[in-house]
C-alpha cells in the first residue's frame, strides 16, 4: 500500500506542533516577564501587572490553539475525525481570546472586592 501524500502531511504537522508551541511559548514568556518585571508601588500597579500577565497568557495559548486546529485542518485530508479535532481546536481557541477579551474585566471586578 501507497503512503498517500495527505498521510505524509500530517506526520510532518504531528511532528512541527511541538516545536512552534515551544517556540510561541518561549518567546511569549520573555515578552511578558520583560515587560511585567518590575515591583509595584500600589495596589493599583498590582492589579494592572496581573492583567497584563492573564492577558499574555491566554492569548499566547489560544494563538497556540489556533495554530494547532490551522495545521490539523490543512493536514486533515477529508478524514472526519481530524476534522473533527480541528475544530474542536479552533473553538478552544476563540473561547481563549473571548476570556483573553474578558480578563481585564474580571481582575477589575476582583480588585474591587479587595480593595
Amino acid at each position: 500500500m501507497t503512503d498517500r501524500p495527505g498521510r505524509r502531511l500530517t506526520r510532518t504537522v504531528r511532528r512541527a506542533a511541538p516545536a512552534v508551541a515551544v517556540t510561541v511559548s518561549t518567546a511569549v514568556a520573555v515578552a511578558l516577564v520583560a515587560d511585567v518585571a518590575y515591583a509595584a508601588e500600589s495596589i493599583e500597579q498590582v492589579v494592572n501587572n496581573i492583567r497584563a500577565w492573564l492577558v499574555g497568557i491566554l492569548v499566547a495559548v489560544a494563538t497556540l490553539f489556533l495554530t494547532v486546529g490551522g495545521l490539523r485542518y490543512a493536514a486533515a485530508n477529508g478524514d472526519p475525525g481530524e476534522v473533527e479535532k480541528a475544530k474542536l481546536a479552533l473553538r478552544s481557541a476563540a473561547i481563549g481570546y473571548a476570556l483573553a477579551m474578558l480578563a481585564p474585566l474580571f481582575v477589575t471586578i476582583v480588585g474591587q472586592w479587595v480593595a
